[in-house]
This record gives C-alpha cells, structure tokens and sequence, in this order.
C-alpha cells in the first residue's frame, strides 16, 4: 500500500488489484456507505469527467441502524461476494461515468464483494467482467483479501480521524476557557465557537452557528421579563476564519517574559506610515525607550529607519516572520525559514503525484515576502521533476477571494492535478473549491499552517498535507534572547549566537495519518498542548532588576465582521420554547410543529437540522447557541452532549460580559460621582477657608469645620499665596467655627504661623473658646509665639497698631 495519507489513492489502488485479478476486467469501482445513500470514491476504467469521479452519489437502499447493506441491484452482495447484471448494477449506481465511457457490453457481469470497518458494512468493491460466472475459490479468497484491505485503510483513516476530533475537541475547550478568561467581548467569542465547532464536528456540516445573548436590562435580583417579551442580541460569525498565528506568538511571548520579569506589550499595525501604523507604534516603542522590540515587519525595507533609530538610543530589536532586509539594523531574525518549507511542501506533492502533473499555487506573493519565499522554494524543488508548477495566482487574504480564484483557476485548466496554498487561507480555498467540484481527495491539497478549516479539510481528506509553523517558540525565542541582550548586553548575546544573526525555528510536515515524512494530525495537536504547558512551566528564574517591558508588533487582522442582529423572541418559537425548558431543542424546521413556530433568521433558510442550546450560569438562562445544518437528523445523542459542554462553557463568557458591563457602568457612576464630589470639596474648601483683606497689609482667614493634614496644605498654601500678592503684614486666623481644636489642629495651626512669619507677617490666632483654650493646658499644647485675641475685633484693634506703627517708622 501507499505510504502517503491518501486515503482515495489507497482506495484506487486496491480498485486496481482487484481489477488485476480479474480476467479483462474494462472497470472497477468502490462505493461507500454517506448517510443514506451510496457515494463513488474511487473508478478506474470509466472515462466520464474527472471533477464527477469522487463523492458522486449513486441511487441505492441502505438499512439502517448499522444493518447490511442491501442495494436493490444485488441482494445478496449483503451476505457475500456475488455477481450481478453489469447493466443492472450500473443503472442503480453509476449511470453517468457509464453513459460517458459508451455503454456496458451484453450479457456482462460485476463481482461485487462487501467492504466491513468495525465490524459493520459500509460499502462495496464492485469489478466489472464480460460474463456472470462466478468466481472460483482462489480468485474468492483473493478479493475478500483485498476488500478486508479496504476495510483496514477505512478503519486506520477513522481511528487517526478520532484521535484527532479528540485532540481538536482538548483544544477548542482550551480556546474557549481562555477567551470567556481573557475578553468580554462576543464579537470574539463566536469565532472561536463556530469555526471550532466546525472543525470538530465535520459529519453535521454546520451551516450556520449562532450566539443569541439576551438582553439583560433589569437589575440583579429583579424577576425574569415576561414571557413573550424577551430580546435578544444575535451574534453570527462570518464564514472566514479569524487566525490562531498571532495569539500564538503573543502566547510564546508572555509565556517566555513571565518567570523573566518582562512585560509584553502586544500591538498591531499596518505597514502606512500614519496613526495605527508599525511605523508609528516604533516611534512609539522609542520615544518610551522600551526595553526591547519584537516585530514582524508588514514592510522590511520601511522599517529600517526605525531600526536605525531604534539601536542609536541603544533599544534591541529581534524580527520574526518575515526576514529583514540584507545589512538590517535589526540585531536577529527569528523565524521559520520558508524557502526550505516551500521545498518540504513540494516534496511532499511529488509523494502524492508519483506520476508527475500540473500543479497550481495560490498566495499574497506580491504582498507578502514569506510567502513569496515560500512558493520559490516549492518551485526550485520541483525542477528536474515530472511536475509542472503554473505561475502563482496571487490573492489577497480572505476565505471568500481566495476561493473564487482557486475555482477560477481549476476551471480554466481542468488538468490541475495537485495544488499548494502558500500561506493559512490558501489552502483551505483550494480544498472548498475541490468540494465544489466533486474533485475532493482527487485534487491533491497541500497547505501552510493550521487554522480551524485546515484541521476540518484535512479529516476530510481533502487537504492532504500542511506545513505548520511553530509560532510558538518565535514568540517565546523571541522574549528570551531580548532579555539576554537586555541583561547581559547585544555585542556579549550576539557572540554567543549564529554569526548570520538568523535563528530557524522548524516546522511539522502534518497529515491525518503518520508517514515516514510527516507527524498524524491527532499526534501533533496532542503534543502542541504539551509544548505549551512545557514551556509556560519552564524558562529562566526571574530577574532581580528592575521589570522591563518589550513591544511586540504584528500584522492587523484582515477586516471581517461579526454579523449581529436584534431578535424578539416568540414565546411558540424554537428558541423561546428551549429557553423556557432550559433544556436543548433539536428539531426540523420544515416537518412537524416547528414548521410554523421555528421563526428562524433568514441565515437559517433551507436548514434540516436546527440544535437550540441554552446558556445556563449560576441558575439562570443568559441566552443560546443556535446551530443549523442542511443536512436531515444531523445532530445525534453524542453530538448534543459535546454541544452542551461548549454551551456551559459559552455560558461563563457571556456571564461574565455582562458582569463587566454592570462594572463598567457602576464604575462610570461611581466616576462621575467622584467628580462631582471633588468639585464639591473644593468648592467647601474655598468657601471655608477665604482670604479677605480689610485693610491695607491686614488680612483675615475664618477656618470652618476641621482641620486635617490635606485641608490644612491648602490653607497654608491659599495664606502664603495672598500674603505675597497683598503685601500683607498681619493674618487674623479666625477659628470661631472651627468645630475642635486638637493637638494635630494646633500643630497645624502652629506651622502656619511659621510659614507666615517666614514671608515677613505675624499670625494671629483669634476666637479661641474657652474650652478648647483649657483642653490645650491640660493637654499642654504649645502655640509657640504665636499672639491671640479673643475675638476678631480685638484682633483687628491689634493688626492696625502693628501695622500702623510700621507705617509711621517706614515715614
């Protein structure tokens, strides 16, 4: 067998040694078990149009329940190996390849042979022959043999697809703990949801997932709105995918500068030169004099400058992603090196086209210099070899783009054979197109990177390999040798490193199934977790110095938009009715009661299977996941359990928007309160403590209330401020309405007579009560040489003796 992970190669392979066996056998097909009909994966010998040839569903009964097959065509082929009328068995199941290939000859026959993985029937392996004689013995055995060999290749194909939904499912829930932890925001929420449910469930075909948040207008403790009246907030993710790169970076990043000390401080910008551009985040990061800078450069060559600036002030900066360019001010790249991924990706092409063809690319060549690289490291590996590469079809990012061209372009040449996506969406727009098409598994798919749809298409079959980056570790390698040029100095890190200043992290070649050349899809997901827990557990004890902090910059998200409506829910309604049982709902919209009362957004038209989940959290129902799928029964006993547990994880994110929402709103009021307080305060602080002046170098300053430590900085400094604008000689403190007069109050008192003396005026302390004047005996409180008067008018006889007899000595 085939060492490669195509599955629809091993399966034509054992077409054809079944057909080897077989007198002049002209044709050879297999069929297999798809919900409730038959779909063709693999013909030799039938010459109908190649974008027809896999998943083309043929007519036929299935029993079901795991029952045997039993085709109208060939009743017996459910017990055993048998032969039927060729005309019969095509005209039940392959009308069209054979109406192509020009008929089937009289009186001939097909050996059908059932096919069995876990023990129970899923399909067959059908071999034309000119006549309807049986088998002999040797040549029975031989095609049990090779139909238990299908059965193993399927069996094998679904173990590795289990083990890597479980992996999948471990990192969708590691994704959504970490979103409903770290953001309030749905918009993000969703994405993570849909897509990763998507890439989970592969059999359901979700067509659309939704997070309906009810609207939460009425106090804690208050009674639930009315039935009937309820609103709610609908959020819809949009069919491209957010990218996993950057959060992976920015992971490897903190993770690296948390046991360091170093705070990461994550950016995006875009590669102009005005505000949110990298070049205005460098000039940032310089103008702060950060302690390093870890930056993927949108434009290398704009960015020198910056670098340039950038080490005169003595700041370190590292680029990942995309190389820098020759003689950079940068002090090192990290990062994948992707001429030599290119190469790995077109080594594995030639594995999947053994005989040579035509093979297509798809990136952002024009605008991005990875990815440029990329495709001319795939394209040097295939010189010298059977395989034709076209010139690259250049696309923007976006799922949507990119898919029209990649149908565009396998239209236009319907010899394609194989076909390399050179950067995270492209390889996924191949494998949609190749869908469309009816080419899925034909059309050999080799991507770059792992995204959700990636990870879906490649348990399909339909991506058959993918280069994976290792994210991860720039981000973390990153961190790591900033700190080193941080601690121990640049010159002293970069004699210990490459003298090219160029450090490669590797990639994974993966598949679904393992091969001498690549890590199985379930295995690489499982250890990924485990390299991420490694090294957030590892890494250098924490620096003694004082914290320093990096900028790391990236490239901003393509532009998508999370689509959002507002619902009033209809208490006879799909959704209002599982909100009201707090239980989950499956049901087809167009059978039944729910024909009516489904009252669905139109996003769900056509659906067969609608799942309502609802999102339950400390007793209450917050809202629901709204799933829909075109497909009929869709949504089994163990698909709703998985659902539930991603519900009553969604359940704590959309808690928690609302209780930040409430603290923000709190936090507002209680904002704009202190507002108002201060204003107030001062206000009282003004009104309480006036300066007056009554008379030419005679100034008067009632004190109301108490006297603390703030209140008594402000007298002070409201008293020294008016003595040097009035020129003033003598302060009547007036402390009739001062509420006590304490030891802290007469120290306080005490300062400000210094103060004033120290400006050229006396302080004079009047309206002293007779029992605070006794409590400062007892107490023994000492105003110094401070004079007192007891009341205000004695006070001011004094001021105006002092100062006149000044004014007589200045005449």
């Amino acid at each position: 067998m085939l060492k490669v992970p195509d599955l629809l190669a091993v399966l034509q392979q054992i077409v054809r040694r079944a057909m080897a066996i077989s007198p002049r056998a002209p044709r050879g097909a297999l069929l297999l078990r798809d919900d409730h009909r038959f779909a063709l994966r693999a013909l030799i010998g039938a010459d109908g149009p190649r974008e027809r040839a896999p998943y083309m569903p043929a007519a036929g009964a299935l029993a079901g329940g795991g029952a045997p097959l039993a085709p109208a065509a060939a009743p017996d082929a459910a017990r055993g190996i048998c032969v039927v009328a060729a005309r019969a068995w095509y005209g039940a199941f392959l009308p069209a390849p054979i109406e192509v290939s020009g008929g089937v000859p009289e009186g001939a026959g097909v050996l059908v042979a059932p096919i069995h993985a876990r023990g129970e029937p899923v399909g067959y392996l059908a071999v034309e022959q000119p006549t309807l004689e049986p088998p002999g013995e040797e040549r029975r055995a031989m095609i049990e043999v090779i139909a238990d060999a299908a059965g193993d290749a399927l069996e094998r194909n679904r173990l590795h697809d289990d083990k890597a939904r479980s992996a999948q499912e471990i990192r969708l829930f590691e994704r959504l703990l970490g979103a409903v932890g770290t953001t309030v925001e749905l918009h993000d929420l969703i994405e993570t949801i849909a897509h990763g449910i998507k890439s989970v469930q592969l059999d359901e075909d979700w067509k659309t997932v939704e997070l309906w948040a009810l609207e939460d207008d009425s106090p804690p403790g208050a009674a639930a709105p009315a039935r009937g009246s309820r609103r709610a907030r609908v959020y819809r993710a949009p069919p491209s995918e957010p990218t996993t790169y950057w959060q992976n970076i920015r992971a490897g990043a903190v993770s690296a500068g948390r046991p360091l000390g170093i705070a990461v401080d994550f950016r995006t910008g875009d590669g102009g030169g005005g505000e949110g551009s990298q070049r205005a985040l460098l000039d940032e990061a310089i103008r702060r004099r950060v302690s390093g800078i870890l930056i993927a450069p949108s434009n290398p060559e704009d960015a020198e400058e910056a670098f340039r600036q950038a080490a005169e002030a003595g700041i370190p900066v590292v680029v990942i992603d995309t190389p820098p360019v020759a003689g950079s001010r940068a002090q090192l790249y990290i990062g994948t090196d992707n001429v030599a991924s290119g190469r790995l990706a077109a080594a594995m092409m030639k594995r999947l086209l053994p005989g040579g063809g035509v093979v297509a690319a798809l990136g952002a060549v024009d605008l991005a210099r990875n990815v440029g690289e990329r495709v001319e490291g795939f394209r040097a590996e295939m010189l010298g070899s059977s395989v034709t590469v076209l010139p690259t079809v250049a696309c923007d990012w976006g799922l949507a783009a990119g898919t029209r061209l990649a149908t565009a372009a396998l239209g236009a040449r319907t010899d394609i054979a194989g076909a390399f996506g050179a950067a995270a969406d492209n390889g996924p727009c191949w494998g949609l197109s190749a869908k469309a098409l009816g080419r899925s598994g034909d059309l050999k798919i080799v991507g770059f990177d792992l995204i959700a749809s990636t990870v879906a298409l490649l348990r399909q079959g339909t991506i058959h390999a993918t280069i994976v980056q290792r994210e991860h570790d720039m981000g973390f390698r990153g961190v790591e040798v900033l700190h080193r040029m941080i601690t121990r100095g640049i010159s002293s890190t970069l004699a210990e490193l490459p003298p090219s200043r160029v450090l490669h992290t590797d990639v994974d070649c993966v598949t679904l199934e393992p091969t001498p050349w690549s890590t199985a899809l379930g295995d690489y997901l499982t250890r990924e977790a485990a390299r991420r827990v490694d090294t957030e557990q590892g890494g250098v004890s924490p620096s003694a110095g004082d914290p320093a902090e990096i900028m790391l910059i990236g490239f901003p998200p393509p532009s998508r938009s999370v689509i959002e409506d507002e619902v009033s829910i209809a208490a006879r309604s799909l959704v209002g009715r599982a909100l009201d049982a707090g239980s989950p709902l499956v049901i087809d919209p167009d059978e039944g009661d729910g024909r009516a009362e489904a009252a669905l957004p139109a996003a769900h038209a056509g659906a067969r299977t609608v799942v309502v989940l609802p999102l339950r959290a400390r007793g209450n129902v917050l809202g629901a996941l709204v799933l829909s799928s075109e497909r009929r029964e869709a949504c089994g006993r163990d698909d709703v359990s998985f659902l539930v547990r991603v519900a009553s994880t969604v359940a704590v994110g959309v808690e928690n928007a609302r209780l930040f929402r409430r603290i923000s709103e709190r936090s507002a009021e209680l904002e704009r309160a202190n507002q108002q307080q201060a204003s107030l305060l001062q206000t009282i602080r003004e009104l309480s403590s006036p300066v007056v002046p009554i008379a030419d170098g005679i100034l008067v300053m009632p004190v109301v209330g108490v006297m603390d430590a703030e209140r008594s900085s402000h007298f002070i400094a409201s008293m020294l401020r008016e003595i040097d604008a009035q020129r003033a000689r003598v302060v009547l403190i007036d402390v009739t309405g001062m509420a006590t007069v304490d030891a802290a109050a007469a120290s306080q008192l005490a300062q400000a007579a210094q103060a004033a003396g120290l400006l050229g005026a006396e302080a004079v302390l009047v309206g002293l009560r007779p029992g605070a004047a006794r409590m400062m005996v007892d107490q023994g409180l000492d105003l110094g040489a401070m004079v007192t008067r007891s009341d205000l008018a004695n006070g001011f006889r004094y001021a105006l003796a002092r100062t006149r007899g000044r004014a007589e000595r200045r005449g």
